[in-house]
């Protein structure tokens, strides 16, 4: 007799945001995890394109005209010819919860030899609540089997709302060049059994090609940046959103989860094109994670659009000096919030947390 298969999790309330420039057949390989949900796929590249989805899915695309045509001359902010393209499908989506995930990334297979879901670990992870205030040595206290430790302070034990899940890659690690280049047969077969919520004060490196986040949360801060096309840098993309995001999440007593789920990377992109793109953010970087490490976010700045818009001002005041491209990011970053309140027009009077606190 056949199994009636559970309803799957916020059927109706996650959209899966996916940038592509090619036919999406890896959707057969997810078509279990997927199909059940609402597909949002951003077309980088030539417009004139046609872009081939499997049968069966319910979604919607949009290529570079479609943007042009929402959001008319604040289409500057989103990039073009680069995966940060992906934003646009954040600020479409009309959902409580995204997941995200490269046209690169298969499913991937738990030690046991099982396929892993990964949509339903993030799922899970956004729905338990994270300890950003105080580690607990057994990881997430939330899993079952698991709980706080001895010394843990009862005060905390509540935890606070998960605003965004790390997922990780078997296979192809996600690498900068110069480590490609120096490991080039380097594959991560590591699975450790493990999420752990990243402590406050404690920036990371975020990587776009496998992440869940709460919208309503944090939402208009997962601004990928300027990049690709007509920039000076690219891959850095997803960075500086997880910079961003982490600031306005320790200042709103928000959580950040990384760990489980893993996904298959399976290409790995060429170091030479990537040390191009890649070259300028590696020399900026050392200067960009102090900057990140010092932003402080007044008392008033109570909604992740106040807090981003506060950051923009902090970049043009301290990064311009660095490069006149972070003036042109920062200007990017007012518009994406000026742009992302024009489409979500309740969000842009998105919950205000008293005093920067969770509620």
């Amino acid at each position: 007799m056949a199994t009636v298969s559970p309803t799957p999790l916020l059927k109706d309330e996650l959209d899966i945001v996916i940038p592509t420039i090619r036919n999406l057949d890896f959707l057969e390989m997810w078509r279990p995890f997927f199909q059940p949900y609402h597909l949002i796929i951003v077309q980088d590249g030539d417009p004139s394109k046609v872009i081939k989805v499997p049968e069966g899915f319910d979604y919607e695309l949009y290529n570079r005209n479609d943007i042009n045509r929402i959001l008319g001359p604040k289409a500057s902010c989103i990039s073009f010819k680069d995966s940060a393209c992906r934003c646009f499908g954040y600020m479409v989506s009309k959902k409580k919860y995204i997941y995200t995930i490269d046209d690169d990334c298969f499913v991937a297979k738990d030690p046991s030899g099982k396929d892993i879901n990964a949509l339903e670990q993030h799922i899970k992870n956004l729905l338990c609540p994270s300890t950003p205030f105080f580690f607990n040595t057994l990881y997430d206290p939330y899993r079952d089997g698991a709980d706080f430790v001895r010394g843990y302070p009862f005060s905390l034990r509540e935890g606070v709302p998960t605003a965004v899940s790390h997922g990780l890659w078997l296979n192809i690690p996600d690498y900068d060049a110069p480590t490609q280049l120096v490991k080039p047969l380097e594959r991560n077969t590591r699975y450790v059994d493990a999420v752990m919520t990243i402590p406050k004060g404690t920036l990371f490196p975020m990587c776009g090609m496998n992440l869940g986040f709460n919208r309503d949360l944090i939402g208009p801060a997962m601004y990928f940046g300027l990049m690709g096309d007509g920039q000076p840098i690219g891959r850095y993309d997803d960075m500086w959103a997880g910079w961003c995001i982490k600031v306005i999440c320790d200042h709103l007593g928000l959580g950040v989860k990384t760990g489980l789920p893993y996904i298959w990377h399976s290409k790995a992109s060429n170091p030479f094109v990537n040390l191009k793109k890649e070259y300028k953010g590696i020399y900026w970087q050392e200067e960009l994670i102090p900057f990140f490490q010092s932003v402080t976010l007044p008392k008033d700045c109570t909604t992740v659009q106040k807090c981003y818009i506060e950051i923009s001002k902090q970049v043009k005041a301290k990064l311009g000096k660095v490069d006149d491209y972070f003036n042109k990011l920062a200007d990017a970053m007012v518009t994406w919030i000026e742009a992302w309140d024009e489409l979500n027009p309740s969000g842009a009077k998105s919950a205000e947390l008293p005093n920067g606190a969770a509620k």
